[in-house]
């Protein structure tokens, strides 16, 4: 609805300052819906907060994506053991040859390759999951960008119509002053009785608490305003708004807009990702019951070098390959654990799919009713504002 009070601008600043008694030089800020909207999704920490975690869940798909990739260490050692008699054999020509020496000062260094070659799909379930859980972080960013967005436009109309509120208990403060006046001066010359003037005042009295609690309430809403743009407390800010009568959009059923938010909100795109999630750990947490093939390989260069007999005291180098089958016969019921883990959480995720689907629908319900009933005060108070704007005119 249009604001009633002639001369009132569309843009009002409101300063407030540094300290008691003194008007802080500031920039003011001018703000439109627009721009408040814009600043609030620039400086939200939680929406920093939810893009860290996206992130972190990017880098976990990169790393369930590398877990079936081969590994290259290197490995060094040292091992100081007790003396032992050497053992040797006399050859024909009466040398002693050494078999088994004494060396007591061991070192092996050795390169190492570890590759899970086949793994029943397990690493592809982890990332399967990892990735579902990147989406659900998206639209959990998504979803808060469009709740803060709403929480910004409900701060900004609030600022607008605290003031306007303001105006309108100024100007009718204005009026029980001037009506104050009259009757005090009805009173001087004996036309009312003393109970009129009392009345005036007690009316006047209602209309400065009413104003009181109105410019209360309007500092409130500018506070949560500020806060949510990112400004500092005080900081003096310019409203480029005004109440306007409101454009009648086209007719939609609730059914409609129900079918739409299903496919359209974020936080429900979210929940079935992570339902999506907790079907491919439970995968991985099957696969945990089948075997590993890996393969592994390595070059070793030691002193002494055990796999060349007869042992000497130096350096020799030696290679291994092997392919190796692992398979966990019996675990103390731990894949069991993990597996009812898993399942208990992604019944849990589909409860709560079901139930934000119910109060979606609830919601969505209780808003048309809230908006036809809006409209219909609305039509009622413009009704309300000619009928008195008549009344004026002929009063005047």
């Amino acid at each position: 609805m249009t604001s009633t009070r002639p001369g009132l601008s569309a843009a009002i600043v409101f300063a407030v300052s540094a300290a008691a008694g003194t008007v802080a030089a500031q920039t003011v800020t001018p703000l439109t819906l627009e721009r408040a909207v814009e600043m609030a999704l620039a400086t939200s920490h939680r929406l920093a907060e939810l893009d860290a975690r996206r992130e972190g869940a990017a880098a976990a798909v990169e790393t369930r994506r590398l877990g079936d990739h081969p590994t290259i260490a290197a490995l060094a050692g040292y091992t100081r053991t007790n003396h032992v008699d050497e053992f040797g054999i006399t050859m024909p020509t009466g040398a002693t040859r050494i078999i088994y020496p004494d060396v007591p000062d061991n070192a092996r260094t050795r390169i190492d390759l570890q590759w899970p070659i086949y793994t029943f799909g397990r690493f592809d379930a982890l990332e399967r999951a990892a990735r579902a859980e990147v989406r659900a972080a998206q639209g959990d960013i998504a979803t808060a960008r469009r709740d803060l967005a709403l929480e910004v436009t409900r701060a900004f109309w609030a600022v607008v119509t605290a003031r306007a509120s303001v105006g309108v208990l100024v100007e009718s403060l204005a009026r029980m002053d001037a009506s104050l006046v009259d009757v005090r001066n009805r009173l001087d010359v004996g036309l009312v009785p003393p109970s009129d003037v009392l009345s005036i005042e007690a009316q006047r009295a209602r209309q400065q608490m009413l104003l009181i609690r109105a410019r209360n309430t309007f500092e409130q809403t500018l506070t949560d305003l500020r806060y949510l743009t990112g400004q500092a407390p005080g900081a003096p800010i310019e409203i480029l708004a005004r109440l306007e009568e409101p454009r009648s959009p086209a007719p939609t059923t609730t059914g409609t807009l129900l079918a739409d938010a299903l496919t359209n909100r974020p936080e429900r795109g979210a929940m079935t990702a992570r339902i999506e999630g907790t079907e491919q750990r439970l995968q991985a947490a099957l696969a945990n019951r089948r075997p590993v093939i890996g393969l592994g390989a390595g070059v070793d260069y030691a002193r002494p070098n055990t796999r060349i007999f007869p042992r000497a005291a130096e350096w020799n180098p030696s290679w291994d390959v092997s392919v190796n089958l692992t398979w966990t016969l019996w675990d103390g019921g731990k894949v069991k654990a993990e597996t009812a883990e898993v399942t208990a959480a992604q019944r849990a995720a589909r409860e709560r799919l079901a139930d934000f689907d119910a109060r979606l629908a609830a919601d969505i319900t209780r808003s048309t009713l809230e908006v036809d009933s809006a409209r219909a005060v609305v039509t009622a108070t413009d009704e309300a504002v000619r009928a008195a704007t008549e009344a004026r005119r002929v009063v005047g």
